[in-house]
């Protein structure tokens, strides 16, 4: 299966457990890989025969910016679930959400979560 890959998007919002989190806010970095039949595109050259990398990334934008989680996991399935709103022709998604900002009780490291989800079915 083809993919667009989105990588190193970043937005400020106020996810996290902590007090200090929610009041001050942080970045947050967003890896997207969205798997897609690029095969039309491909052959067409047409904008209309392809998903919209803009609209992917207001997609992602609201969903971090819009809505405030304590848990960098719970942000990482809205912005699946958001996406698999916007354009049925994504049938599978990973993120990675990166937390740079994390509490972390070491000088330096990173955090990220991960998900991988494919299109739920149609009942």
């Amino acid at each position: 299966m083809d993919a667009i890959h989105l990588e190193d998007l970043a937005f400020f919002a106020y996810h996290g457990l902590f007090a200090e989190e929610a009041k001050l806010g942080q970045r947050f970095h967003i890896d997207l890989t969205c798997w897609v039949d690029l095969q039309k595109v491909s052959e067409t050259d047409e904008y209309a025969d392809t998903v919209c990398y803009a609209s992917l990334v207001k997609t992602v934008e609201t969903a971090v910016t819009e809505t405030r989680f304590k848990m960098i996991e719970r942000l990482a399935a809205q912005v699946i679930e958001a996406i698999f709103e916007s354009d049925e022709r994504i049938q599978k998604i990973r993120i990675r959400v990166h937390k740079p900002s994390a509490p972390l009780p070491v000088p330096t490291g990173k955090v990220s979560v991960e998900l991988l989800r494919d299109r739920p079915s149609r009942s």
